[in-house]
């Protein structure tokens, strides 16, 4: 009997749950102007996205390791509720402090609905499989930027604010009830525990690393040094560490990493400041500031789907390669063209969105199938991590190269502009770099695709019922 249906119900579960945290940023953000009329605290306005995100990206390596040493499932169904119990909080909340809290419990939980989606992909099914399901569930991601905006605008306009939070519920216990019943969940060993010392380390660390680089604190970034030396130090010493640097140190875990970390720096960082060029330096309006940044999730979103069909048919090692070359060229256009009408510019941010996801697929999917399960979770967790914290990276040394244009604005920002897209370029020829050195699959070599296919069914029909 064919395992497609219980396969589809586990599938469509992860999505629904990851959809759910994915349109939150986009979703909230329309809604904040008409919470903070009824809430007040206008000061505190940015604080409900900036510990959401603190928060979903901190977590996102204790979420990992935990579920490499308890269990993916009952993992994922906490991660579920503590994101539902924060969504029902921030729906009931009388002031901008009680928003601020449930927010940042609502985070924690996110954090582990994006590593642990990630995860399970990872290990319930084979690679042609799960290259076709990883790029489903990384169109999630585009979908919900281009249709939350509009979702948290109609629910806004046309019920209550508190919507935007409480229409998580129904739909997380649906995702609950589809994962929950179809994941198979294996027995802890006796006596392995989560290293609680180390995870409070890594989370002190991380956080002061990414309040330094949004605030711009020196201070910060002192004791984010200090206390990730001190992490480091202490996790060689443990016998089940947070983070096991072996396992990092593999050929596609290394390099996975590595490529998330530039290609985070070079996307986010430079998206994080179209909108601005487009308004100060063009005179655009915030509309056509947001619409400029859509060909670019386009481009991620499309390019994911059809990497899911390209990866299992010819490796990794061409897709490392294309991936960089398309963002070198896209960033380069940018650079040379911001000058140009904007269709050029959104053209250009096609071929960037096109080609991060290429290389971004490609290098998930393979570390995994690098890495044993008993640290596919905290792999998994670490690549999203270097994700999201180059994101902030990017954003701080791209801010800084344009220094005092970017409060100049007009025309100073408009001539200065291009140093974004050059950083961008240059991140993404050590990408290019870094590819050139991708080996192939172990499971590939010497392979034909029709043994692969087989081979890929027989460990399909292992899939538990």
């Amino acid at each position: 009997m064919s395992d497609f249906p219980y396969r589809a119900r586990v599938t469509a579960g992860l999505i629904l749950g990851l959809c759910l945290a994915a349109l939150e940023a986009t979703v909230v953000a329309t809604a904040m102007p008409r919470v903070i009329q009824e809430l007040g605290g206008v000061a505190l306005y940015s604080f409900p996205f900036a510990l959401y995100l603190l928060m979903a990206t901190v977590s996102g390596p204790i979420w990992g390791r935990s579920s490499d040493l308890y269990g993916r499932r009952r993992l994922y169904l906490a991660a579920v509720l503590l994101f539902l119990l924060g969504s029902a909080l921030s729906g009931a909340s009388g002031s901008m402090p009680m928003l601020i809290a449930a927010r940042a419990l609502q985070g924690l939980g996110g954090g582990g609905l994006q590593t642990l989606t990630f995860t399970l992909v990872g290990e319930l099914y084979p690679l042609r499989q799960r290259a076709r399901v990883q790029g489903w569930i990384s169109g999630v991601w585009g979908f919900s930027a281009l249709v939350g905006p509009l979702v948290g605008g109609l629910i806004v306009d046309h019920f209550s604010w508190r919507w935007v939070f409480y229409l998580n519920v129904p739909f997380g216990i649906a995702a609950m009830l589809l994962v929950g019943r179809g994941v198979p969940e294996s027995a802890p060993e006796p006596g392995r525990r989560v290293d609680v010392q180390g995870a409070a380390l890594f989370a002190l660390g991380a956080g002061a690393f990414i309040y330094g680089l949004e605030l711009e604190s020196p201070a910060a970034l002192i004791l984010a040094a200090l206390v990730m030396v001190g992490f480091a130090i202490f996790e060689r010493r443990q016998p089940l560490p947070l983070i096991p640097f072996p396992a990092l140190r593999r050929p596609f875990a290394f390099r996975g990493f590595l490529g998330n970390l530039l290609g985070g720096m070079a996307f986010f960082g430079m998206t994080a400041y179209i909108p601005l060029f487009a308004q100060v330096a063009r005179g655009q309006s915030a509309t056509i500031g947001g619409l400029l940044l859509s060909p670019m999730t386009v481009g991620w979103t499309v390019s994911s789907m059809l990497t899911a069909r390209w990866l299992p048919r010819w490796g990794p090692r061409p897709l490392a390669r294309w991936g960089p070359m398309a963002m070198i060229v896209g960033f380069g256009a940018w650079a040379l063209a911001r000058q140009a009408p904007l269709p050029a510019l959104g053209l250009s941010g096609l071929i960037i969105g096109a080609g991060m996801g290429i290389v971004m697929l490609a290098l998930l999917v393979c570390a995994q199938e690098e890495a044993p399960r008993e640290v596919l979770g905290v792999v998994t967790a670490m690549l999203l991590f270097a994700r999201n914290i180059g994101g902030s990276m990017g954003a701080a040394v791209m801010g800084a190269a344009l220094g005092p244009a970017l409060s100049a604005g007009g025309e100073a920002l408009r001539t200065a502009f291009w140093k974004v897209p050059a950083l961008a370029l240059v991140l993404s020829l050590g990408i290019l770099l870094m590819g050139l050195g991708v080996p192939d699959l172990p499971s590939r070599k010497g392979m034909p695709l029709e043994e692969l296919e087989l081979a890929e069914g027989e460990a399909s029909r292992a899939f538990p019922r």
